[in-house]
């Protein structure tokens, strides 16, 4: 029984590995922030250490009911202080490895929800 149509309208995460993102089958090896409606913009930060405030300030912006936050192979929570502006609004954050938040942000999207991902890409081992 197929639940979900083969065409999606929104931007998809079709691909994933150490290092890299498809989005819509286009490849992207950079941290990317991705949206159900449209948002698509580089995240500037390479490392999880890079990662402050400004960040998420700038996820509170999108006006999105829930953000994933892909962070890198592993998971790493973002500190609360860094959250602020994303609670005070009441939208949702959840964290997750890339790859996970890449399924996520598929399904969700594909629901119609107004969701973003913003992930975290590392340049992966070996510098591939």
């Amino acid at each position: 029984m197929k639940l979900q149509p083969d065409k999606s309208d929104v931007q998809t995460l079709t691909a994933h590995g150490p290092g890299w993102v498809a989005i819509n089958n286009e490849r992207v090896e950079s941290s990317v922030v991705v949206g159900s409606r449209g948002e698509r913009f580089l995240w500037k930060c390479t490392h999880f250490d890079e990662l402050g405030p400004d960040h998420f300030a700038q996820l509170a912006s999108l006006g999105a009911e829930l953000i994933i936050f892909g962070s890198g192979a592993r998971i790493r929570f973002p500190r609360p202080v860094w959250l602020q502006p994303l609670m005070a609004q009441r939208t949702g954050v959840e964290t997750m490895d890339t790859a996970a938040a890449c399924r996520t942000y598929n399904i969700l999207a594909s629901e119609g929800r107004h969701v973003v991902a913003a992930l975290l890409i590392e340049e992966a081992p070996g510098g591939q």
